[in-house]
């Protein structure tokens, strides 16, 4: 049986109908892979196949696989074992809510894959309970109800872009809870045990960016060794991580708006994360302007 050489890397796209599997795929085509849509599972090992005696004229390939096969993707998970025992795999699960999902295939007036004789939520529904355990099993789920393709396809290149070298690579984002959890975060901490910046005059219109801001909340008793434990405590998760091979991890910070406490812990959590070996850090505050 052919082995993958080392350098061969593999990505599954799959996930909800709607939910922008498309558009990823246009966006890694962009970032120089090579994709095949609509994909049977049960050609998964094929293409790995091809691609391994390529080389390096296809050393990143990605394969959009989903309910569009029909009974042929009952195969996708023993396809997706057989692959992460073959080559370095990672597996895309594209989410979306109902509503959103709804929102998007009434403005194409398509059905659903799955919808029959009955609705569109009727459709989901009948995915939702064939995609639970492949969404379980995947290495990154994306939640893209609030992304246009614009934000999509950005998104996908931070994840996926030829620099990608680093043995995990981490999000620290900051959020405001009051606009609801980020549903892509891995690990959350919440920032509101510190003195709330919005209540000094002139710090309120400033950001967690600004000097005054961070210094503000950074020096505030217990924020520093908040900041310095919590990365501790990190440093053998993302060691672990890498050893398990998850590629990519995202760390929430929250505050109540996600103006100027999570901004600043998450800047300096950031800069703490950066001195792991093998980590590549990335800093997005989700809910920045958003006032």
């Amino acid at each position: 049986m052919t082995e993958a050489q080392p350098s061969q890397e593999m990505l599954v796209v799959t996930g909800m109908s709607g939910a922008g599997r498309s558009t990823v795929g246009n966006a890694l085509e962009d970032l120089g892979w090579y994709v095949v849509d609509n994909l049977p599972p049960q050609m998964l090992i094929p293409l790995l196949e091809l691609a391994t005696h390529a080389g390096t004229t296809l050393p990143r390939i990605a394969a959009v696989v989903d309910v569009r096969g029909g009974k042929l993707f009952s195969d996708v998970e023993a396809a997706i074992e057989e692959l992460r025992s073959r080559t370095s795999l990672r597996v895309l699960f594209l989410d979306a809510t109902d509503q959103a999902l709804v929102r998007r295939f009434e403005q194409v007036r398509r059905p659903h894959p799955l919808q029959g004789d009955g609705t569109l939520l009727d459709g989901i529904e009948a995915e939702r309970a064939r995609m639970t355990t492949i969404r379980e099993s995947s290495d990154i789920v994306m939640d893209t109800s609030d992304l246009n393709i614009h934000q999509l396809a950005t998104r996908v290149a931070e994840r996926f872009s030829e620099d990608d070298t680093a043995g995990v690579r981490v999000t620290v984002m900051s959020f405001g809870f009051k606009y609801g959890l980020p549903t892509d975060s891995d690990l959350v901490a919440d920032a509101r045990f510190l003195p709330n910046p919005f209540w000094v005059p002139e710090l309120a219109p400033l950001t967690g960016q600004d000097p005054a801001v961070r210094d503000y909340v950074l020096g505030q008793p217990g924020a520093s060794e908040f900041v310095t434990s919590y990365a501790a405590a990190l440093a053998p998760v993302l060691a672990g991580y890498q050893r398990e091979n998850k590629r990519h991890a995202t760390i929430a910070i929250g505050c109540t708006g996600g103006k100027h406490r999570s901004v600043a812990v998450a800047e300096a959590l950031a800069s703490q994360l950066r001195t792991l070996p093998g980590v590549a850090v990335n800093v997005k505050h989700r809910d920045l302007g958003r006032e």
